[in-house]
């Protein structure tokens, strides 16, 4: 193997050269405390940086094994490491103003990603380099600087431990087996969601997820709060929402949708200080919400749309522009196809018609001229008959106040149980609502795709992300913006590497799109995201998403058939 001195050499070689001449560089050398890969040399400056990888043996790093022998604190202590790296390259980049190193930079959450991996006998950090240049001239020996001064000074700060933060690493691992142990605990008492006592659930601003300064804490009703014994010897008390239908209402700006997004990212685990670290959601769980214009193929929304005017079939129905309603509908049953187990849902991202018909319009319109259920008539038979529990945010009708376990009043951001008030006001002569409700949901979908939707060859069969809300296929784009609960664009790099998995390993027409996505995750249990990637040695910016969102982008491709 060559050496760093050889490197060095070489890049001085290099100097006042073509920038092509960089592609000389490729190829593995021994810095002696770790070793550089060099996978891919960018063509020109303004092309994509070249990317690395920095190598180091376990145990030369040195980090205790007792911290990395399961998955979670794996997953904990590459992340806290990245996080490390990151802040390590944020200062050496100081020293150099025409070349950087960048790692992929993790949010607020802790998520599975492929920036920096640990095997049996070592670790790699995924980096990429802007090589530096004069025009389109090589400068050898800046690039010598970058190589000999600045990325060892990053390595040596983040990837030994003994030159990182011990209790922080450790409180990061601590945190994690703790959060999967509430997880666990939900499951045992038939929990949906835990929101600790303390919980900060505000955040800064649109653009910041980080906690909003001076906010109100969260503190559970005595009626549902909740204790658990952590392994780490804490005893954590808050708010265990029991399985079943619970409502959170209020009025406006007075925290409701704000609860609910906090319930919506508790399937992911947070770092500490975000405050919502000990916010954990059912990790199923998927956020409804309309989506005007989208496209559905092949989705029977049956339990919610029949009777269409010309007979159109509403139990494989397509469109390529769906409606409000039409589009929640589709939603719903799409989610239930994941095998979801829990819906989010705030009424002021819902469409009005399918949510509520209220007592009025039911009088005017006669049932069989309505070919809209609304889930307020589903709300109850999907929890008794498919066990699948709801957590709805409504602030304009009191609709669901019969078919509701729980109801809870969100009053200046501070949470109170009022169902036996909401209880009250729906047996009420002067409130109900004729009984339209149903004894059973429906059925859920199982749909196979078909294999000619990827059928696309050359440039236009290339799968692209752009950015956290957009793949492109080819020219065409499928929008994944109403995906609520993505929440990094490393993972949509990994749906789009999924998304080519999928088409070009696991499409089968025997085998149904949740059968496929199974498939796939078993591949990523037992390789990693590097077992799925089209990339030859350097995955570096992905995150693992849910299945929910893997199955939800791929519904939302336009040329999408299904049988």
């Amino acid at each position: 193997m060559k050496t760093a001195d050889d490197f060095y050499q070489l890049l001085n070689s290099l100097d006042k050269q073509k920038y092509g001449m960089y592609k000389r560089v490729k190829g593995t050398y021994d810095f002696g405390k770790f070793r550089l890969a060099v996978d891919h040399v960018q063509v020109d400056p303004y092309a994509t940086p070249s990317k690395m990888r920095v190598i180091i043996n376990r145990d030369t790093a040195g980090i205790p094994d007792n911290m990395l022998d399961s998955k979670s604190k794996s997953i904990a202590v590459a992340d806290f490491l990245t996080r490390a790296f990151a802040q390590s390259i944020q200062q050496v980049n100081k020293k150099s103003k025409n070349s950087k190193i960048f790692i992929d930079r993790p949010g607020q959450e802790i998520l599975e990603r492929t920036a920096v991996v640990i095997n049996a006998s070592e670790i790699e950090a995924r980096i990429e380099v802007g090589l530096p240049a004069a025009g389109r001239k090589i400068l050898g020996k800046q690039a010598v600087f970058i190589f000999k001064e600045m990325l060892p000074e990053a390595v040596e700060a983040s990837l030994l431990y003994e030159n990182i933060d011990h209790d922080a690493l450790q409180e990061q691992v601590t945190l994690m087996l703790d959060q999967d142990y509430i997880l666990k605990v939900m499951k045992e008492r038939n929990l949906i969601a835990f929101v600790a006592n303390g919980a900060i659930l505000p955040r800064e601003s649109g653009v910041s997820d980080k906690p909003l300064k001076d906010a109100v804490p969260f503190y559970s009703p005595e009626t549902l709060e909740t204790e658990i014994e952590l392994p780490s010897g804490k005893i954590v008390k808050g708010m265990g929402i029991p399985e079943g239908i619970s409502l959170i209402v209020g009025g406006g700006y007075h925290g409701k949708s704000t609860l609910l997004e906090a319930l919506e990212l508790g399937v992911y685990h947070h770092i500490a200080g975000d405050g919502r670290e000990m916010v954990l959601t059912r990790q199923d769980a998927v956020k409804i919400r309309a989506e005007d214009g989208r496209s559905v193929q092949g989705v029977d929304i049956g339990p919610f749309i029949n009777n269409l005017p010309g007979g159109k079939d509403t139990r494989r129905f397509s469109t390529p522009n769906a409606s409000g309603s039409t589009s929640q509908a589709a939603n719903v049953m799409e989610a239930l196809e994941t095998g979801s187990t829990l819906m989010l849902i705030d009424e002021d991202t819902s469409a009005t018609n399918f949510m509520i018909r209220d007592a009025r319009m039911q009088k005017l319109i006669a049932p069989d001229k309505e070919p809209i259920t609304p889930f307020a008539d589903k709300i109850r038979p999907l929890y008794d008959t498919k066990g699948v529990s709801t957590i709805l945010i409504v602030g304009g009708s009191g609709d669901y106040f019969e078919a509701a376990d729980h109801v809870l009043m969100m009053d200046e951001y501070r949470l109170k149980d009022v169902t036996h008030e909401a209880k009250a006001i729906a047996g009420s002569d002067g409130y109900r609502r004729a009984d339209t409700s149903h004894s059973e949901f429906g059925d859920i979908p199982k749909r196979i795709p078909i294999k000619k939707s990827f059928s696309k060859k050359g440039k236009d069969g290339r799968l692209k992300s752009k950015g956290k809300h957009t793949i492109l296929y080819g020219k065409e784009p499928i929008d994944i913006s109403g995906l609520e609960q993505l929440t990094d664009t490393s993972q949509t790099n990994a749906i789009t590497a999924m998304i080519e998995y999928f088409k070009n390993d696991v499409l089968d027409e025997r085998v149904t799109l949740l059968e496929a996505a199974d498939l796939i995750y078993e591949k990523i249990d037992d390789s990693g995201l590097d077992g799925i990637s089209p990339f030859d040695g350097h995955p570096g910016n992905m995150a693992l998403p849910r299945k929910q969102e893997f199955i939800a982008a791929v519904n939302r491709y336009r040329g999408l058939k299904m049988k």
